[in-house]
């Protein structure tokens, strides 16, 4: 297969570009599309896809979206908001929702439409929150549907902040690499 064919892109839709602030990174197999905003040093990872076609995606600073996460918004309703120092695990899928600061979303979780995720909350691996939830700050949340199961700890709090520097140093190795980058398509 040619090698081409697995770059991922940045590109324009419809008249609107992404805005990537020039320490972001993008890997070459994500695809970033439309009215999507990313902040410093915040990183989007392999076959990630986030699609600002319908409505805006505002990614805040050290967010890091892992491999295979989905992002996508709901016309004219819902768009995706997502504050600073926000770590979402491999295969999630982000749907119209609000992710504030500090928060941490597992792998393979799906947050749906009208969902806000608190500052400093957990949602656990494979957890499903369903549309119009709001999960208060500094809580973890797990199952499907997701419920509270606890409030969270230093070694939580810990946890968040540790993943995301982590990723902040990781997308540089790349970087030093010369693999992916903020390049428009």
């Amino acid at each position: 297969m040619d090698c081409l064919a697995l770059a991922g892109m940045i590109r324009s839709f419809q008249g609107h570009t992404p805005s990537l602030h020039p320490t972001a990174w993008v890997a070459p197999s994500a695809d970033v599309l439309g009215k999507v905003t990313i902040g410093e040093e915040s990183s989007i990872w392999f076959q990630c896809v986030l699609r600002g076609d319908v409505n805006t995606i505002t990614i805040g600073k050290h967010v890091n979206i892992q491999d295979m996460t989905l992002v996508h918004v709901a016309r004219d309703l819902f768009p995706v908001t997502i504050g600073d120092y926000v770590s979402i695990g491999h295969h999630a899928t982000i749907h119209g929702c609000v992710l504030k600061d500090h928060s941490f979303v597992g792998m393979g979780a799906m947050l749906m439409d009208d969902v806000e995720i608190g500052e400093w909350s957990f949602v656990g691996a494979g957890s499903l929150v369903p549309p119009g939830k709001k999960i208060p700050p500094g809580v973890l949340i797990m199952g499907s549907p997701a419920k509270i199961i606890r409030d969270i700890t230093d070694k939580d709090r810990e946890i968040i902040t540790r993943t995301a520097n982590n990723y902040a140093k990781y997308k540089e190795n790349y970087r030093t690499e010369g693999i992916g980058g903020t390049s428009l398509s």
